[in-house]
């Protein structure tokens, strides 16, 4: 008889089988339930996506309701305003536009749709009388378009009447008072009327939120604007006082740094440098250590939305409507036109940033087409060309490595591109336009400004969030402009709260969820009289410099917080200002289709 059960092996192998024919289906039952849940989830993301769209279409029509009723709003005010002064009608002030006929009115600024919205505001420096005398030259009324998002209307005084006659030229000083500001309706400053400049092409999507593309979602509590007109209900609405002529009496007084303010006729001989068409007022109350001297004035035919050196400091590029221009800093002469004949020449173009590689061969435009262009500076081609953004492109930044390139738009994203690979690295997204960003000295970093009044730091290689600069000691505003130091340790940046901040990022760290809020502003920066647009270092770190819509610069010791001095040399918003990187020269470009070259010096 033999040892081995030869009888069992079949009944166990159909055993098995039973078995193996149980999981399977128990196997197909699972796989059909989950074709069903995803079909379910995709059924489900469709419809998410329908309701998206639907609130997107419904904000995109209350929106231009909006804009209409405050259109009527404005007009109503003016014809009210006038019929108290009983003063008769001026140019600009008719009854309610009859719909779909012209009228000589230009609308007032849009809430976001179109191009002519606040930032048009800024370019056009509609915000005071001050400044310079006007000088003959080309109209001023041309203007840009700026970042258009879901901001409240500009204050009512925007579009006021026109100011008092001026005296006749025999009672008139050499400069005119500087931007002086009465209040308006609702306790806002008032302000000259807008100008009659014609519209850019037709109307663009504003800087709101897309309808595609999440929000990042480390980031919980956007800071919206308020449903009507105004400013943040942060900023203080008082009417700015007049201080003109009150200069300390002596060094230990007060520190003044509304030097805007100080009415430079009054004032002494050995506070004020005055020239034909530009003139610096030195703060009195703190030891004087600048003079500024203008090189060159560089004239355009446009607005001149931006400035920058190159890294050698030999040139400077300008971008203004359809074309890059480069100068020579020394002659002064125009040494290159950077210009896509491809682009349709219908309608405008305004390059919104430029920068040098840091080798100086190419040069890198952002414009609202959407497109970023790297050009071949010697042979004046396209070297790259990168699309991606949604909306137009509002700064631009060229890393230390000579590759990477940082671009900031009102779709909410900041992205990086690599010219060498002609490549899309990194798309970093929030909840607002991105208005401007810089990359830190080391490449480590990538620091944007946005419209929620945040400044966000992220770390360029693994993408995450480093620093969320913002809080009770933040701005209250929009933030249109920030710049690392030369260390890049710390940062500054300008919004239009009217104020510069200057921010000690913290120790670099690894991701953390949520992201710290971290950074610390030491230093807030308060004189200028209106939006701050554009901020900068000097190389050597002594100095932080600031372009303003009130048409003035000003140097500012980041040690004290104090102004050494204020310039004012256009007759128009100071869009941008750049420090050279060797030293010795900054560069301005103004809403008066005027870029300028300038030189400052240590003083004993």
């Amino acid at each position: 008889m033999s040892m081995y059960q030869h009888r069992g092996i079949p009944q166990n192998a159909q055993r098995l089988n039973e078995l193996l024919e149980q999981v399977r289906q128990e196997f197909d039952a699972q796989v059909r339930m989950n074709e069903g849940y995803e079909q379910q989830i995709q059924q489900q993301v469709q419809e998410a996506q329908l309701v998206r769209e639907k609130v997107y279409q419904l904000e995109q029509t209350h929106m231009t309701i909006k804009q209409k009723y405050e259109e009527e709003v404005v007009l109503l005010r003016r014809q009210l305003d006038a019929a108290r002064s009983g003063a008769p009608p001026q140019p600009g002030m008719p009854g309610p536009p009859q719909h779909g006929g012209p009228s000589s009115v230009p609308p007032p600024p849009s809430i976001g749709i179109g191009t002519q919205n606040l930032f048009q505001g800024i370019m056009t420096g509609q915000g005071g009388q001050g400044g310079l005398p006007p000088q003959p030259g080309p109209p001023q009324e041309q203007q840009p378009p700026g970042p258009q998002h879901q901001m409240p209307q500009p204050p009512p005084g925007l579009a006021q009447g026109p100011p008092p006659p001026p005296p006749p030229p025999s009672q008139q000083p050499p400069f005119q008072q500087p931007y002086q500001q009465g209040p308006g309706p609702n306790g806002f400053p008032g302000q000259p009327p807008q100008s009659t400049a014609s519209p850019g092409p037709g109307s663009k999507r504003g800087m709101g939120r897309p309808p595609t593309g999440p929000a990042t979602p480390q980031i919980n509590n956007p800071m919206p604007y308020p449903p009507g007109p105004g400013a943040s209900p942060q900023v203080q609405n008082h009417p700015t006082p007049d201080h003109r002529g009150l200069m300390p009496p002596h060094p230990g007084a007060m520190v003044n740094n509304a030097l805007g303010d100080l009415d430079p006729d009054r004032l002494p001989n050995h506070v004020k440098k005055t020239r034909d068409d530009w003139f610096v007022i030195f703060n009195q109350a703190v030891p004087r250590m600048l003079d500024v001297d203008l090189v060159h004035t560089l004239v355009h035919e446009s607005v001149v939305c931006c400035v920058r050196f190159s890294h050698d400091g030999k040139y400077v590029a300008t971008g203004c409507n359809r074309s890059a221009q480069i100068y020579d800093v020394q002659s002064g002469e125009k040494v290159c036109v950077l210009q896509d004949e491809n682009v349709d020449l219908a309608g405008d173009l305004y390059i919104r940033s430029v920068c040098f590689s840091p080798d100086g061969k190419y040069l890198a435009t952002g414009a609202e087409d959407k497109l970023i262009r790297v050009w071949d500076i010697q042979n004046r081609t396209i070297r790259n060309t990168f699309a991606g953004h949604e909306q137009d492109i509002y700064s631009l930044d060229f890393a230390r490595d000579g590759r990477t390139i940082a671009s900031g738009s009102g779709d909410r994203t900041v992205r990086l591109w690599d010219i060498e690979n002609g490549t899309a690295l990194l798309t970093l997204t929030i909840e607002d336009g991105v208005t401007t960003v810089a990359i830190s000295p080391d490449t480590k970093y990538v620091a944007a400004g946005s419209l929620d009044k945040s400044v966000r730091v992220w770390d360029i290689h693994q993408g995450y969030l480093l620093e969320r600069l913002e809080g009770p000691d933040g701005h209250k505003d929009s933030v249109y402009s920030v710049a690392f130091s030369p260390n890049g340790k710390d940062l500054v940046s300008g919004s239009l709260d009217k104020t510069i901040k200057m921010w000690e990022l913290s120790a670099p760290r690894g991701m953390q969820n949520p992201p710290p809020k971290g950074g610390r502003c030491v230093k807030t920066f308060e004189g200028h009289r209106d939006f701050v647009l554009s901020v900068a270092l000097t190389p050597d770190s002594n100095w932080v410099m600031s372009g303003s819509k009130d048409r003035g610069v000003q140097f500012w010791d980041p040690r004290t917080g104090h102004t050494q001095l204020m310039l004012q040399g256009h007759k128009n918003s100071v869009i941008s200002v750049a420090p050279s990187p060797m030293g010795s020269y900054f560069a301005t470009g103004s809403g008066d289709m005027r870029a300028r070259i300038w030189s400052y010096r240590q003083v004993s």
